[in-house]
């Protein structure tokens, strides 16, 4: 699982063949740091089919404002250099990101 922060967003995330979900974390973020391990588990689970990645919202908050992430953690979808769905809140699961793969696959 890689992290993208500003500099390598477009690349990374709007120019990607595949479909590729965003992590968008805080370092103060508890929800955040608890799901990790489950998302970085479900990266390499789905490596195959979707890329997911880890942005540091506290880094790049320019990244933030333009996609309206407004709490953490939360999770987008980018198919095609668009953003197709996203989930957000602290009370999200493994379930509920391992859906949205699903989903978007």
């Amino acid at each position: 699982m890689i992290e993208v922060d500003k500099s390598t967003f477009e690349t990374e995330v709007l120019q990607a063949k595949q479909p590729v979900v965003v992590d968008f974390w805080g370092p103060s973020c508890g929800p955040c740091l608890k799901l990790m391990p489950d998302v970085e588990a479900l990266a390499e689970e789905y490596g195959e089919k979707v890329k997911i990645v880890k942005l540091n919202s506290a880094e790049n908050r320019r990244v933030c404002i333009n996609y309206r992430v407004m709490g953490l953690p939360a999770f987008l979808v980018f198919k095609n250099g668009e953003e197709v769905k996203r989930i957000s809140g602290g009370d999200l699961t493994k379930d509920n990101i391992e859906d949205l793969i699903k989903e978007n696959i």
